[in-house]
């Protein structure tokens, strides 16, 4: 592996793709480092196009539609010709600092075939293959002439070999595995297709300008395609669709270690930017909106070592009932609030403020005097609320938005309808988003051990952590919900699932937790990883993940609707060193019960967890 991109065009593999044209007529392949995954488009002369992917000699996918429906045309067309191939090999290491390991690999063998179809529309299906991944995408440069372009429809179809059952949801739904040949309703991405030992991921990335599309029931048995959700796409000079990928796996913990494909395909920054100006960390929200509330939420924060407060829909305006009345100004303070004061003591204990603000007063008031406004404040990041990623226009006007606060230094949490798509490595002020049925929802712990496999494939959520509090409730009066799972599963929750940015103990008030040893752990599990292992883990039964910080191991598991008992060997520690592991585990009277235990690289734990039940763990070097 090398530290820097080998862009480099090689020759053999160019020359076998001309070849394997000219023998089978336009059919072009391209295949994995490792030569385990294969994948072949065919260009064929009654003008379609389709493609294949064959995985270990077996066919995976078998011949499936590609193809876009434009305004005058569609891709393919009648008299398609080939103007050009290519091919590259990525081999790189992409620094990830805020993510789940520290690097990641970039290695990639890549394929572009360039058309020219008779009514004078060009374009390129590229193709990028890894190890147990693959990618496509359309790619249309800007076209001669000025007649507007608008994608209708895009005709990419999975025609898989096999049934398999699907986890479908959207966006803020509960996930439901449905057989795919009995799917009634469209998915989001990612969507997971499970079978006797092969486990697929079908997701996107990279989608800056694009509509939000879906993945719904196909035309054969068997098979899936994609669909637009709300409108069409227009196309203005260079463009390209999203990448539609596929990830193959023997098993569902596997799918769990390429979590990171998304952000593989994306581009960096077109600038340096200065990524010390965003803190990752935990934040407590100020249910108050008061100054007294922000100010006692600060304390709390600085006691658990954290890096935040949030004051959430209600700070600006006419409170938060008038959220989306178009006059509720952006800029003007509720008088309950003191924002100078409450800036400057979280200032004085290093706890920065996140602000939120609703899509609507972030469009209709200029963006420019609202960022600044807020920079002059001392603000730290923004919660952007209900915005529109179901649209075009939305979510360009989203990437516009997001680049204008990376611009300003502030950090980014979009909530609501909206999914990563691997473009915090292009923004890397975007540090989480929600687009997940998160914890104020109150989801059960077939929910819990089923996002790891599904959700978090493409990326952070912000899961809005509920911990139960004295009150043995969310502690708020227009939910009235009890937690569906342990005190202890909602902390291992914090290290299974991923997010720069941990929103934690949503819906209390620091005077909730009269127990601060049954929270301690908050205080010291991180945001972000040098190292990730996803060790064990089936679809909505049970996940055990280990990451590293800082030299200090953190491991989480959880229980889905039964109870999970396993044997987990600690040999990813130093070999030859001791350590000791602080264990939370639940106490069976819904608290938490902490024990002590030394440990070494040749210690086999007993994990030993009832049903909707939890353990967090930490692992430390012993001197």
């Amino acid at each position: 592996m090398k530290n820097k991109s080998l862009l480099t065009a090689i020759a053999f593999f160019l020359s076998l793709a001309v070849s394997y044209s000219q023998e089978t007529g336009n059919v072009f392949t391209q295949h994995s480092p490792d030569q385990q995954l294969w994948f072949h488009l065919r260009i064929k002369k009654d003008s379609g196009m389709d493609y294949r992917v064959v995985y270990k000699g077996k066919e995976l996918v078998n011949w499936s539609p590609l193809g876009l429906t434009l305004t005058s045309t569609n891709i393919p067309g009648a008299a398609v010709s080939i103007t050009g191939t290519s091919t590259r090999v990525t081999d790189e290491t992409i620094n990830w600092p805020f993510g789940e390991n520290a690097s990641m690999r970039n290695h990639n063998h890549e394929l572009t075939v360039a058309c020219k179809q008779l009514t004078g529309i060009r374009f390129s299906i590229q193709v990028r293959v890894f190890d147990h991944n693959l990618a496509f995408r359309y790619v249309l440069p800007e076209q001669t002439g000025n007649t507007p372009v608008r994608i209708l429809k895009e005709s990419t179809v999975f025609n898989f070999d096999r049934a398999y059952t699907a986890y479908r949801h959207n966006t803020e739904s509960v996930i439901a595995p449905t057989p795919i040949n009995e799917l009634r309703n469209p998915s989001d991405f990612p969507l997971v297709l499970a079978s006797a030992n092969r486990f697929l991921s079908i997701n996107e990335a990279a989608n800056d300008n694009y509509t939000k599309a879906v993945i719904g029931k196909g035309d054969k048995e068997n098979s899936l395609a994609v669909q637009f959700g709300k409108d069409t796409v227009n196309v203005t000079g260079d463009f390209h669709t999203p990448w539609r990928t596929i990830t193959v796996s023997e098993t569902a913990i596997g799918l769990c270690s390429n979590s990171d494909l998304l952000y593989k395909l994306c581009n960096a920054p077109p600038v340096p930017v200065d990524l010390k100006q965003f803190r990752p960390g935990k934040l407590i929200r100020d249910m108050t909106l008061t100054t007294k509330g922000a100010m006692d939420c600060i304390d709390l924060a600085q006691k658990l070592h954290f890096q935040y407060i949030m004051f959430d829909a209600g700070w600006y305006g006419k409170g938060y009932a008038a959220e989306f009345d178009r006059s509720s100004h952006p800029r003007n303070v509720v008088t309950t609030i003191d924002m100078p004061e409450v800036i400057r003591y979280g200032r004085e204990k290093n706890i920065g403020l996140i602000l939120y603000v609703n899509y609507v007063g972030l469009r209709k008031y200029d963006m420019d005097s609202t960022y600044t406004l807020y920079k002059s404040w001392g603000v730290k990041g923004l919660k952007f609320g209900f915005v529109n990623g179901l649209t075009q226009d939305g979510i360009s006007w989203l990437m516009g938005a997001i680049k204008k606060a990376q611009d300003y230094g502030f950090i980014v949490d979009v909530h609501d309808n909206y999914k990563p798509t691997g473009l915090s490595r292009t923004y890397p002020a975007l540090l989480t988003q929600e687009g997940v049925r998160g914890n104020e929802n109150n989801p059960d712990a077939f929910h819990n051990t089923t996002l790891p496999f599904t959700r978090f494939l493409s990326g952070p959520a912000d899961y809005t952590f509920c911990y139960r509090n004295q009150n043995d409730s969310f502690n708020n009066t227009l939910l009235s919900k009890k937690l569906q799972v342990s005190q202890a599963q909602q902390l291992a929750l914090t290290v299974i699932f991923f997010s720069p940015v941990q929103s934690i103990l949503w819906y209390g008030r620091p005077a909730d937790y009269k127990k601060p040893e049954e929270i301690e752990f908050f205080s010291y599990v991180s945001t972000i990883w040098d190292k990730t292992i996803h060790l064990k883990g089936e679809i909505g039964q049970y996940i055990t993940v280990a990451r590293k910080k800082a030299g200090t191991w953190f491991l989480g598991s959880a229980a889905g609707e039964k109870p999970y008992q396993t044997k987990l060997a600690l040999d990813f520690l130093d070999k030859g060193k001791k350590y000791e592991a602080v264990i939370y585990g639940d106490d069976g009277k819904r608290g938490i019960l902490k024990t002590l235990k030394p440990v070494n690289s040749l210690t086999v734990l007993t994990i030993d967890i009832a049903a909707k039940g939890g353990e967090a763990m930490i692992i430390r070097k012993k001197e």
